[in-house]
């Protein structure tokens, strides 16, 4: 037997999900590590451990929890993704960018991807949130590498406004709003696992990147492919190698996503509901 196309998967696990939700979202919003608990906040919600989807590849990082929550916020319906797969496990990006697309087959107009990311501008403390204005793929590869397939998209998308102008306008109108300060800048996505050394960053620095993390660029790159609209949200939940004075360990990173809890959910709650 043949196995099913990129398509068809992505139609299966969208039909399942139809399935389970009788209101579906229009808006999804990928939570990063230590990012999650934004999705225990949505009310009269359905929720799915990605085992349970079908052809859902499995999220095995700490500080991502692995299921999808479809719910309401401020009279909308989204659905949070907590948790995603990353290219450093061993996945190729058809499968990391598989959630992204089965969110726009369900017809999702907006995009929200949320990470953890290293903060090279030394004026981004730890626990900042910065708006993504643009981003530099250092990945070496792309999520549409290989044939296309015209259903999701034209062969050559274009990328000159990745992270929408107008989602931007809103996020900065909700944080002043919120009372939640924020920042923008130039996110950079390596593939890891390893953090980075501090002859990487200086050159990142130069590069003009602003921030580094290891996910978000293919999900955005898909998600535009398919003519989904875009906003992305960085948290510095440390500082880069050559920036900081201190080593870099993960559980750091889930304990500063912790203690931005209150601030990142006011501002996405803002955000969604000038949407």
């Amino acid at each position: 037997m043949t196995a099913p196309s990129t398509w068809e998967r992505v139609d299966q696990a969208a039909a399942d999900i139809r399935r389970r939700s009788a209101a579906l979202p229009d808006t999804a919003i990928v939570l990063g590590s230590g990012l999650g608990d934004f999705s225990d906040t949505l009310r009269d919600a359905i929720a799915a451990p990605y085992t349970e989807l079908p052809h859902w590849p499995a999220s095995n990082v700490v500080g991502h929890a692995g299921r999808l929550v479809i719910g309401n916020v401020a009279g909308r319906r989204v659905a949070a993704l907590s948790g995603r797969v990353h290219f450093y496990e061993g996945y190729d990006l058809a499968t990391v960018v598989f959630a992204t697309r089965v969110m726009g087959r369900l017809g999702v107009r907006h995009l929200i991807l949320t990470n953890a990311a290293g903060g090279i501008n030394t004026a981004l403390t730890q626990g900042a949130l910065m708006i993504i204005d643009d981003h530099i793929n250092l990945m070496g590869t792309s999520p549409l590498i290989g044939s296309n397939d015209d259903r999701f998209g034209p062969r050559f998308p274009d990328m000159s406004e990745v992270y929408s102008a107008r989602l931007r306008n809103i996020a900065d109108e909700a944080a002043r709003t919120r009372g939640v300060a924020v920042s923008h800048g130039v996110y950079i996505a390596v593939q890891g696992p390893s953090y980075e050394t501090p002859a990487e960053i200086n050159f990142f620095r130069k590069m003009g990147a602003d921030a580094i993390g290891m996910s978000t660029v293919p999900e955005a790159i898909a998600a535009r492919h398919m003519g989904v609209e875009v906003l992305g949200i960085s948290c510095i939940t440390n500082a880069a190698a050559a920036v900081g004075h201190q080593p870099i360990v993960h559980d750091d990173v889930i304990a500063t996503g912790r203690r931005v809890r209150s601030s990142f959910i006011s501002l996405l709650e803002g955000i969604i509901e000038r949407l």
